[in-house]
């Protein structure tokens, strides 16, 4: 994927132990991320598209092909939901 994300209008994320919480105003609505540290919420400034962010986070390549997809999946559903913005 070479986008970049950022927070839609209204929405807060915060880090978890189990991996992000986001909060939307206009919903209101808590959306809840289970990614472990694999996602910061760093990421969503849209500085970096996911490639990026996970090479500078896991410079090993030890995040698996499912662990990948799951992680993928996870911003389109956040994104088809307005929590976050695809650019």
């Amino acid at each position: 994927m070479n986008y970049t994300y950022v927070l839609a209008p209204g929405t807060q994320v915060r880090e978890e132990d189990f991996g992000l919480l986001f909060y939307s105003m206009p919903g209101p609505r808590l959306h809840f991320t289970s990614l472990g540290n694999m996602l910061g919420s760093r990421f969503f400034i849209g500085k970096l598209t996911i490639e990026q962010w996970l090479t500078e986070r896991d410079p090993g390549n030890t995040i698996t092909s499912e662990q990948r997809s799951a992680l993928v999946n996870v911003l389109c559903q956040l994104r088809d939901k307005g929590v976050i913005i695809e650019r």
